[in-house]
């Protein structure tokens, strides 16, 4: 029997990169204690403070069941439903670590993070390159740089200066967020002008 999509046309594009899609780590359901059978909860993805999309999770002891609903190009709204089984491996140092078995017809990769197009699957289903391989040096630099922009919950772009301490976050945490942004904002613009042959 074929996985979830059988029959389906995929139109994969293999300019796309991880960071264009969103994605559900196994590994965070995991430390947050997402996992435990016969739960359900719900998981969003936000930008710069607003939700942006999510979904619904039902939990049971072999996988996980996705409900959520999605459209293409403006289109009809189409709901899905269907399970992503999960396995476990264990550590060296004892304990066990979970990972996803991707849904995509013939896939069933073992995998720690999966990729929501029209269905969640892995990075390899869809073609998906990691966006620090297509990256410059200054690239990167800047990418960090707005990561840590949005995990503060402070609005994109590293021009526009820091942002406040998130809700509930300890202060020494913050300032160290402050001191890593400053860092990579200092060398990476430090480059720029040094490419351009300018001078401060």
């Amino acid at each position: 029997m074929g996985g979830y999509g059988s029959g389906r046309r995929w139109n994969f594009c293999a300019k796309d990169t991880t960071s264009d899609y969103r994605s559900i780590d196994i590994r965070r359901w995991h430390r947050d204690g997402l996992l435990r059978p016969g739960i359900s909860y719900g998981w969003q993805w936000t930008r710069n403070g607003e939700k942006v999309a999510s979904i619904n999770v039902t939990t049971e002891p072999s996988q996980v069941s996705l409900i959520y609903s999605h459209r293409t190009n403006g289109g009809e709204w189409k709901h899905e439903n269907y399970p992503v089984r999960l396995t476990w491996t264990s550590c060296n140092y004892g304990g066990s670590r979970p990972w996803f078995l991707c849904p995509a017809k013939g896939c069933e990769r073992r995998v720690a993070i999966l990729y929501g197009g029209g269905i969640f699957a892995c990075r390899h289903c869809y073609q998906l390159s990691y966006a620090s391989q297509r990256e410059g040096g200054v690239d990167r630099l800047f990418r960090k740089a707005d990561k840590i922009r949005d995990r503060m919950g402070w609005e994109c772009g590293i021009l526009n200066g820091l942002g406040p301490k998130p809700r509930g976050m300890h202060w020494r945490t913050y300032e160290q967020f402050c001191a890593e942004h400053e860092q990579l904002v200092e060398v990476a613009l430090g480059c720029q002008m040094q490419r351009y042959g300018l001078v401060l």
